[in-house]
């Protein structure tokens, strides 16, 4: 019996890496070719690699928009971070009917497609005179993702045990000082595990941004690629070198947080 589920996980395995592995070696066999050769079937795997493209991606709009991604990511996780952390904890420690409202809340907010949000926020953002800038694309970013992050951080703070924080109760700690002395250090890596997640969406998040840029000079890197098509034609060994170039901090990043996801979000599944 352990054979045949030996077998059907190694099975699973490489028909996840075929369907995943596929796509991504197109991409990059894609941008090392000439744009001539992009379907000839004859020129799938031998041909002449060319670095034009990514030659002709590597100008300052890139790097305009590689800044916008990065204070995106980072301007979204900690606005999330501060917004979520907190009200997880709440929802750990409190009991009773309220809860369960609360989280079916969260679940329906998660349920709303984000395109029903994007012109009611528009108009918002117009009022409020955060069109065109950082600040509304964070904000439109961070309130899309806090229900998500707020799912995701409960279950660690459900693993600190109550008894630490009715010992520091009992030696006077206010509930302020049981929250970070006690309970955020405890659940860091889940903390860490969620922000590392929310920066990931939010840096590939691509909807709010097109919308809420008016200037195409200040779009980030997901809406940077979209500008590639045009209706005079694709350069798709230009859109596959961004493609490659655009990829690259996001898997660095992945690759230096790979082990505190693994065992991060396995902590939180325990309870």
């Amino acid at each position: 019996m352990s054979q045949k589920a030996g077998l059907g996980e190694t099975l699973i395995k490489v028909l996840l890496t075929l369907l995943y592995g596929i796509p991504l070696l197109w991409i990059l066999l894609t941008s090392l070719k000439p744009s001539s050769l992009v379907f000839d079937k004859a020129s799938m795997f031998v041909f002449t690699p060319s670095l034009d493209a990514y030659a002709n991606a590597l100008n300052s709009e890139l790097f305009t928009a590689l800044r916008q991604s990065i204070l995106i990511a980072v301007g979204t996780t900690a606005l999330v971070l501060l917004i979520a952390v907190p009200a997880a904890y709440g929802l750990a420690r409190t009991r009773g009917w309220v809860v369960a409202i609360l989280l079916g809340a969260l679940i329906v907010l998660q349920m709303l497609p984000q395109t029903a949000t994007v012109i009611p926020l528009f108009q918002l953002f117009g009022s409020w005179r955060l069109l065109d800038s950082l600040g509304g694309v964070i904000l439109a970013d961070a309130a899309l993702l806090t229900p998500f992050a707020i799912i995701l951080l409960r279950p660690f703070f459900r693993t600190v045990p109550v008894e630490l924080e009715e010992a520091a109760a009992i030696d006077g700690t206010a509930r302020l000082g049981t929250f970070l002395r006690i309970a955020l250090p405890v659940a860091r890596n889940g903390v860490a595990t969620t922000g590392t997640i929310v920066f990931l969406l939010a840096w590939g998040e691509f909807l709010y941004a097109v919308n809420f840029f008016l200037s195409p000079g200040t779009y980030p890197l997901s809406a940077l690629l979209a500008q590639q098509v045009s209706a005079f034609g694709i350069d798709w060994p230009g859109l596959m070198a961004l493609a490659v170039l655009t990829a690259i901090p996001i898997l660095i990043v992945y690759s230096f947080s790979y082990r505190l996801l693994r065992d991060g979000l396995t902590v939180g599944a325990v309870k």
